[in-house]
């Protein structure tokens, strides 16, 4: 992977910093030339954490005797090595930039990008394979319906999406509800357990919590209220005699329960696992059950993959898994 400055057009007076491999031949087995393959990060880690994974990829390949595909990992503005978006204005921050402005850059990037390999196609005849985590996950849905006649996105792999329709907090009961049965809680929870996790996730991931990148996430829930709707738009289905759609490839893959809930507990959150297992993974699972609808076909996998032994950081917990998952989306390609 080499490490590259971007800066783009739209926004010259900052630069992103990126890492790429480029591919420089096609596939012996398959094509992939024309495929390129752009990770998505979360929140909190920046484009460094895809690293060993990609590693793990490239090695696959090796071991196989195949060319990978050109890969893209990039820091949003705001995020490890990139500079902070010039349109965020004193007067704006915490609250700046949105989902909307990053989905826009992140389609500047990629136009440009692509205009300038000597291995891709234009944008609109790439064929682009989406890696994300976290809150990556729901701004490659928002790219792919915001930039639907512009990109082919053929594949997604979506590692323990953030919950984009919630505020985190609500969905803990609030013992302090007027309606509110302490009779109705499991064994081994507690309206003071359930108040103190209610506070914790108010002070850590509720939408109005300023972060440095600068994101302001305050209407995310309104942009995605559902998991699975809209569909992901088709693409064009090559070498049909006429012109025809099929689905992009989809795969959901979410965090181990029991490892998750011992991440709270033993991390900054401090909150009791029992409280975790009882309310904020089934919400979770539910979540990405939906995200398994956003496409319709047989070629999909029909469950969730489970990440074995992983918290919320696929990548980062086990970026040999992460390998696989992309080497067989490629493959499928």
């Amino acid at each position: 992977m080499e490490d590259i400055t971007i800066t783009l057009t739209t926004k010259p007076s900052a630069s992103l910093r990126a890492s790429v491999f480029s591919a420089h031949s096609p596939s012996t087995s398959r094509n992939l030339s024309d495929v390129l393959v752009v990770f998505l990060n979360g929140l909190v880690l920046s484009r460094r954490a895809w690293s060993p994974a990609i590693s793990h990829l490239l090695s696959s390949f090796s071991d196989n005797n195949q060319h990978p595909p050109t890969i893209l990992t990039y820091d949003r503005y705001g995020q490890g090595d990139s500079d902070h978006d010039p349109t965020d204005g004193p007067n704006t921050i915490p609250y700046s930039h949105d989902a909307h402005d990053i989905v826009s850059d992140l389609h500047q990037l990629l136009t440009q990008f692509t205009s300038s390999s000597p291995h891709l196609p234009n944008l609109e005849s790439t064929r682009l394979v989406f890696v994300c985590n976290s809150i990556g996950c729901p701004l490659a849905r928002l790219y792919a319906h915001a930039h639907a006649d512009q990109t082919q996105i053929s594949a997604y792999l979506f590692l323990d999406s953030m919950i984009a329709n919630t505020d985190f907090v609500s969905i803990f009961p609030d013992p302090d509800d007027a309606g509110f049965d302490p009779g109705s809680l499991p064994k081994g929870v507690s309206p003071q357990e359930l108040r103190y996790t209610r506070s914790q996730f108010r002070k850590f991931f509720h939408p109005t919590v300023p972060n440095p990148e600068r994101f302001d996430r305050r209407k995310l829930a309104e942009m995605l209220p559902f998991s699975d709707r809209p569909s992901l738009p088709l693409i064009a289905a090559p070498g049909d005699e006429k012109p025809s759609e099929k689905a992009p490839l989809l795969t959901v893959v979410g965090h181990d329960w029991d490892q998750f809930a011992e991440q709270c507990e033993k991390g900054t959150m401090a909150v009791p696992k029992q409280v975790i297992n009882t309310f904020m993974n089934p919400t979770w699972s539910r979540y990405n059950d939906g995200l398994l609808r956003l496409v319709h076909t047989p070629g999909n996998s029909n469950t969730v993959k489970v990440a074995s032994g992983c918290g919320h950081f696929i990548q980062k917990d086990d970026p040999e898994s992460v390998a696989r998952e992309i080497k067989h989306l490629l493959d499928n390609l």
